[in-house]
């Protein structure tokens, strides 16, 4: 009898553990990618600094995945921060966490890592075959569209780590739902997440502040309150603390047909001291100044009050530390998926056994971004990456074993 073959289809961090826990496994494992290359959306993750996990807890760190949390808890405790920084290690990657917890590669890129990644899976005998577009199964065959044609070929099991909807440029295009679908397999829709919101800004707002970041805000939501920084742009706000809010506003958004993120804009100032601050003010200064000498406020968050609130220049000192201290950003919609790092939405957790196993479609196993589960940015979308890669890669090989 021979050694059981694999197919992993998607040539991303999912896609890629599932390979090598599936060739540790001993068997025969062929990487299929649509793309020119495996591994796009990772080297574009790293441009900024590849934050690859985080370091705090393992239950803390789970918490961060909300409805999907308990489905994710096998996969995620079996391979959590610790681990994969260990697993780096194995790969020659030394890896350090910075002040906010989050870990990231000593070298910052992702490229040395895939590359050294890359080597450790073709010493394992893992072929890789891009421009290879998944179209589907014919019996035992999983059939794909190639620059030379449509190809068909036989395995005993397959991953399919194919990505959600976001960064399609990158190869996740979500085109691969009317595929399962046609198999039975529950599929949610996808929606945004980690993303930026829109606002309807004034022209003059625009002109004067497009691209300034806002630093040192606290904001608050259906998430609750945390601390960071954002960015206006000239279609509303994005960043990593919008970010961090965004599944709030964007369920706000779909219940209400509203959403607000209340800023704080001096945070380390009570209500009470504004308020004294800004008394103190000659009548005749100017509203600039008012903020500027009662709270250190200037620039960007000056242009946000008066967007925000147009009669705070005549508010008294009472009022006008309340606005300061609550400042209400009206969002009136995210933008579109395709601009999203992450999303939510995929194949439903209902048609999915334990062990990552199509209910519907025996012998297919599924990781990543595919499963509806979401997470805030912070290391925590690449780690649940590479643990259900892990739980896919082993349950394939363990059912291509049997057969």
């Amino acid at each position: 009898m021979g050694r059981a073959r694999i197919a992993v289809i998607g040539g991303g961090p999912a896609g890629l553990m599932a390979a090598e826990t599936a060739a540790d496994e001993g068997a025969e494992v062929v990487v299929f990618e649509a793309m020119p290359s495996v591994g796009r959306k990772l080297l574009m993750a790293g441009k900024s600094g590849l934050n690859i996990t985080h370091s705090e807890a393992t239950d803390t760190l789970l918490g961060r995945y909300g409805r999907a949390s308990e489905r994710l808890d096998q996969a995620v405790r079996a391979f959590d921060g610790a681990a994969l920084r260990d697993w780096c290690a194995g790969l020659g990657v030394e890896t350090f966490i910075g002040s906010s917890g989050r870990v990231f590669p000593r070298e910052m890129k992702a490229s040395p890592l895939l590359r050294a990644w890359l080597a450790r899976l073709a010493d394992q005998g893992v072929a890789l075959r891009t421009r290879h577009r998944w179209i589907g199964r014919e019996g035992s065959l999983h059939v794909f569209d190639t620059p030379g044609g449509r190809v068909a070929e036989p395995f005993d099991a397959a991953v399919l780590a194919l990505g959600g909807a976001s960064w399609p440029r990158l190869g996740s295009d979500g085109k691969w739902v009317g595929l399962l679908t046609g198999e039975g397999v529950p599929v949610l829709p996808f929606r945004p997440a980690n993303c930026g919101f829109e606002i309807a800004w004034s022209p003059v707002f625009v002109e004067r502040h497009a691209g300034e970041p806002v630093k040192a805000v606290l904001a608050t939501s259906d998430a609750g309150a945390l601390a960071g920084e954002f960015v206006v742009t000239r279609w509303g706000i994005e960043g990593s603390l919008v970010y961090a809010h965004a599944a709030a506003l964007r369920d706000r958004l779909e219940r209400d047909g509203q959403a607000v993120l209340m800023l704080d804009l001096a945070p380390g100032r009570e209500h009470e001291r504004l308020a004294r601050d800004f008394a103190r003010q000659p009548p005749k200064a100017s509203f600039s100044n008012r903020l500027r000498k009662g709270a250190g406020l200037d620039g960007v968050k000056v242009g946000l009050i008066r967007e925000c609130v147009p009669d705070a220049p005549s508010l008294d000192a009472g009022a006008l530390a309340r606005t300061v201290k609550a400042l209400p950003l009206k969002v009136t919609r995210t933008r579109p998926i395709e601009e999203a790092i992450s999303v939510a939405g995929g194949v439903s957790w209902d048609g999915v056994d334990d062990r990552l196993g199509l209910v519907a479609a025996p012998g297919l196993f599924v990781a990543g971004e595919m499963l509806d589960w979401e997470a805030p940015t912070g290391g925590y979308l690449l780690t649940a990456c590479f643990a259900t890669g892990r739980v896919a890669g082993r349950a394939a090989a363990a059912f291509a074993a049997r057969r």
